[in-house]
């Protein structure tokens, strides 16, 4: 792959100044750099679904690219085919013999020359056929269904009963099995056991294909990767670098010591000729003579002057309630919904709990039992078919989406704020708490990254100034060191917190009181052994 003087602009904020870099084939490449880089927006390139300002992506010859994204929207249509049925279609064949059937079918009435010409078609179809091994495609699906542990009955579901978590381990399953000639995945180990990663993880290595990763998981870019493209932030551009992570770590230290001292060195001399320069320059004929030498030699030092980059700044979280609630502000008496409403079984079953206030109330459970619409009947968004959600009249709520639902994605930045009634001063000054600077402001939702989404969505909780937190998975698709702030905020949070959760570390960092366990509806004491085990449950799922 060959990139020729790449260069992508959002509105007044570049993504990438005149980038070229050749990217050699069949090479594992993880793709590293801090949130906002590019990286996503690098994938969306090569998917052909954003054009750069100037410049080109080469592929010499004709790929066949899949994508896992981080967020499975859109990619797992909401069809009643089996699961089975959706991975089996992953690779063309069907499709491929029933067009070399109809070329056949065609040569029939066809005359000598003609005949020629679609024998030539069919051989091009044959060959494609070939490449997708119909003979023992399905097999290999059935190896990749047991070493990705997905049980039997998921297999037999349809597409739109699956969960979130179940969505993305299904669509990492079937572009697998498709067999393309460069896989792209984007934070790919999210919703993946330690089996089933460690299964992916071999499977990746011994891929006969180009793959390129996103990804904080750092124990499998080192695994997999055989070269790290470092997306750089502040130079708009990408660099690449032989070996894994942990390899371009050590050189980009060793790099950035040395630079360390040359500009040290650098900055002293720098002192040194402007001391002369502001001394003899208004000085005797010899002195202004002597100035006039030292200006050279200056401006020769800054034709190469070195610039060390600019330590990353860190989300600024500030969350602080309006008012106190009353005493409780959150009651659910005997809740049921199911949204088929012909179903016999119900997803929620007379669930009741009462929340005082401040306390931190964690919801578990495997993936696809309700949890997030438990969240969403609470708000009011969903109607319960049964029982009550009672809300105190002091209660404030401000809800975290786990998909980012309350973001519009036609929107910029500033446009997602105009419910607050801010200034653009006010606006301009939230969002660079998290980490948006001013050529940032005029970008719409939609061409962001999981990570900024993420971020965008922060911001806007912070001016609910609710004191009822309902927080749906948020540490997804962030990094560590932001996780981190995030767990320190809401630890000081002087209000109530309704957390639903599958990252153990995050979630006892936070002081939780209670959880409770769905679809049962028990309630218990928290107990980080029971978030581990469903943390570990729903990557299987």
């Amino acid at each position: 792959m060959e990139i020729r003087n790449l260069t992508l602009r959002f509105g007044l904020q570049t993504i990438f100044d005149n980038v070229s870099l050749s990217l050699p084939e069949k090479e594992k490449i993880g793709i590293i750099g801090v949130n906002g880089a590019g990286k996503t927006t690098f994938f969306k390139l090569l998917l052909k679904e954003l054009e750069p300002d100037q410049g080109s992506i080469y592929f010499p010859n004709k790929r066949r690219i899949s994508y896992l994204p981080q967020v499975i929207t859109d990619e797992i249509p909401s069809l009643d085919i089996t699961v089975f049925e959706y991975l089996l279609k992953a690779r063309p064949i069907e499709k491929l013999q029933n067009k070399i059937a109809e070329r056949y079918t065609e040569m029939l009435n066809q005359n000598a020359n003609e005949q020629n010409k679609t024998l030539q078609k069919i051989e091009k179809l044959q060959t494609e056929l070939d490449y997708f091994e119909p003979l023992k495609a399905e097999s290999e699906l059935l190896k990749l269904i047991d070493g990705m542990s997905i049980d039997a009955p998921l297999l037999d579901q349809t597409l739109k009963q699956l969960s979130g978590g179940q969505k993305s381990k299904i669509a990492f399953a079937r572009l697998l099995y498709s067999k393309p000639d460069l896989i792209l995945l984007d934070e790919p180990t999210n919703h993946l056991d330690e089996k089933t990663k460690t299964y992916v993880t071999n499977y990746l290595k011994q891929y006969d294909g180009s793959i390129f990763i996103i990804s904080h998981d750092i124990p499998f870019l080192n695994a997999i990767t055989t070269k790290t493209l470092y997306v750089d932030k502040q130079h708009h551009s990408m660099e690449l670098f032989d070996g894994n992570y942990d390899k371009f770590q050590k050189i980009k230290v060793a790099r950035e010591e040395r630079l360390q001292k040359e500009y040290e060195i650098q900055e002293k001399e720098r002192k040194k000729l402007e001391e002369i320069i502001a001394r003899y320059i208004h000085g005797n004929e010899k002195k202004a003579k002597i100035a006039k030498d030292r200006q050279k030699k200056l401006a020769r030092l800054l034709e190469n002057e070195i610039i060390i980059e600019k330590q990353n700044k860190k989300t600024h979280l500030d969350l602080t309630a309006e008012r106190e609630s009353t005493r409780f502000p959150i009651r659910l008496e005997e809740v049921s919904f199911k949204y088929d409403k012909k179903a016999k079984r119900n997803l929620l079953y007379k669930i009741s709990f009462e929340i005082p206030r401040k306390e931190r109330f964690l919801i578990v459970g495997e993936n696809g039992v309700g949890k997030s619409t438990l969240l969403k009947l609470i708000i009011g968004e969903l109607t319960p078919d049964q029982g009550k959600v009672i809300l105190g009249p002091k209660t404030d709520i401000a809800y975290y989406a786990q998909e980012h639902e309350l973001l519009d994605p036609e929107k910029n930045l500033i446009e997602n704020l105009e419910e607050f009634n801010l200034s653009f001063q006010e606006a301009q000054g939230v969002l660079g708490k998290f980490l948006f600077g001013k050529d940032e402001l005029y970008k719409k939702v939609k061409t962001l990254s999981p990570g900024e989404r993420s971020r965008i969505a922060l911001a806007k909780l912070t001016l609910k100034k609710a004191n009822v937190l309902l927080l749906d998975e948020p540490t997804n698709h962030l990094d560590p060191d932001t996780q981190k702030i995030i767990a320190d905020h809401l630890k000081t949070f002087d209000g109530t917190i309704i957390l639903v959760s599958h990252n153990a570390d995050f979630v006892d960092q936070l002081g939780i009181n209670r959880n409770l366990i769905l679809p049962e509806g028990r309630l218990a004491y928290y107990d980080k052994k029971v978030v581990s085990y469903f943390e570990e449950k729903n990557k299987k799922d």
